[in-house]
């Protein structure tokens, strides 16, 4: 039981554990053998705004809804990647998300939510950490590249240590175990993997400033290869792996470098630094 895993057949079998199996958009991949996209996920609302194109699926918002997939199974540590090509064009108003979310009042979350912008303007991405219902963690930084032109990769990694937000492998948010300091840790509850595209104009863009223009819709974000690398829940509490490992602790000395880079040049917004909201630092930002 647990992690284990073992080849037979030419194709490699799993227990409760879904180690280095790849779930693109249009298939999962384990092994030499493929199965559907909809045994693992399915449109978690508005099944007439989630189209399927080939090996790419897409999620539609116009005046009347948004959409949104979620995955059949929840998982506890381990990297969940997705490529996705953000809404081109005048997009103000418009959220795209990507996200882990446990259920329950006291749930833990990990949030990339991409705000809409008008025309020619850099595209902000907000990151969100909940750990036992708590949030209010925001940081935004705008990307150093156009999102609507071509797919980038989008990451968790989450282990006992840390959680690190990745865009096309750099690190862009780290959140660490700070249990001893009294910063609940999420580290129990398994999370599903979540996407959406909603409206949000009364404050995605310039603060509700700029309205969603239903002119222009629908608004379309594009996904494809989805890859969970992670324990499956429920699982054995042995279930381990390479994220267990010393090397993925803490970031190694070039990936710090590139996290100063982006919280430098492009970090725009750091709760940690807004003494209107937060008269007292939170205790994980000393």
């Amino acid at each position: 039981m647990g992690l284990v895993g073992r080849e037979e057949g030419g194709r490699i079998m799993h227990w409760p554990c879904v180690l280095s199996s790849i779930v693109m958009l249009c298939s999962l991949v384990v092994g030499s053998q493929c199965a559907a996209f909809n045994d693992f996920f399915y449109p978690s609302w508005a099944l007439d705004h989630v189209m399927y194109e080939g090996e790419l699926l897409k999620l539609r918002l116009d005046n009347t809804s948004g959409a949104g997939f979620a995955s059949k199974s929840t998982y506890i540590f381990g990297k969940v990647n997705v490529q996705i090509k953000l809404v081109p064009g005048d997009s103000a108003g418009t959220v795209t998300a990507f996200y882990m979310s446990s259920q329950g009042d006291q749930h833990d979350e990990f949030d990339f939510e991409f705000l809409g912008n008008t025309s020619g303007e850099p595209y902000a991405v907000q990151t969100n950490v909940f750990s036992k219902g708590v949030g209010k963690r925001e940081q935004r930084i705008f990307l150093w590249f156009d999102p609507t032109a071509d797919f980038h990769s989008y990451s968790f990694l989450w282990n006992r240590q840390q959680v690190v937000f990745f865009v096309d492998d750099v690190p862009i948010r780290v959140f660490l175990n700070n249990e001893k300091v009294g910063v609940p840790y999420p580290q129990t509850q398994p999370m599903g993997v979540y996407s959406s595209i909603w409206n949000a104009d009364d404050w995605a863009t310039q603060g509700g400033l700029v309205k969603t223009d239903w002119s222009h819709a629908p608004f379309v974000s594009t996904y494809k290869n989805f890859s969970i690398d992670a324990c499956e829940y429920p699982s054995t509490t042995s279930c381990s792996s390479w994220w267990d490992q010393p090397a993925y602790a803490s970031l190694d000395a070039k990936q710090r470098l590139k996290l100063k880079w982006v919280q430098e040049k492009y970090m725009t917004y750091d709760y940690c630094r807004d003494s209107g909201r937060f008269a007292t630092p939170p205790a994980e930002c000393a």
